[in-house]
């Protein structure tokens, strides 16, 4: 497994919404794919200030924990939409601790099923959320920001390989997905 697929300051990602689980499956078992995880319970918490000032600067925070692979992360993202950090940390709980004490409040707690894919230098993440249904992240991280618009073509054709067009994109967070219901 290649951890460098995680590695950068920036994250495309073009995020759909699967019509048909089933034929996802069949078209990546039909190419040359490396799994990094399959079928790990995440639970996110987000954090932001009682006046959500992260929010209205476009930011997120984010503490993971994923089981049974154990991964633990601190996500930030924006204020940019390609903006997006991660750093390993060892323990959540800590970590939540530590930003209610600086007076972060926890303003949404989420659960899905992830699996995630490499095929080449690509991660195609697999989630389901409950009440939302199965969506298919396609991504790659940078440290490049002129590769940017490059990346944005190739992932949509790969998605394409996957019969996934643009009336299939879910341009909502799953955040915001889960807070309009």
């Amino acid at each position: 497994m290649n951890n460098q697929h995680f590695i950068g300051q920036y994250e495309v990602e073009f995020k759909y919404r699967l019509p048909s689980k089933t034929l996802f499956w069949q078209t990546l078992t039909s190419m040359p794919y490396e799994t990094m995880l399959e079928n790990n319970i995440e639970q996110d918490l987000y954090f932001d200030t009682p006046d959500r000032e992260l929010t209205r600067h476009h930011k997120s925070l984010c503490i993971r924990q994923m089981r049974p692979s154990d991964i633990c992360l601190w996500i930030v993202k924006g204020p940019e939409p390609d903006r997006c950090e991660a750093v390993n940390i060892t323990d959540t709980s800590k970590a939540a601790s530590m930003l209610k004490t600086m007076g972060y409040e926890v303003i949404q707690t989420m659960t899905k099923t992830r699996s995630i894919y490499f095929l080449g230098e690509y991660h195609i993440t697999l989630d389901h959320l409950e009440g939302l249904g199965d969506f298919a992240e396609f991504a790659i991280m940078t440290d490049e920001q002129v590769l940017l618009e490059r990346y944005k073509v190739e992932l949509k054709e790969l998605a394409a390989r996957f019969g996934l067009t643009d009336a299939d994109l879910e341009t909502r967070s799953y955040r915001n997905m889960v807070e309009a219901g």
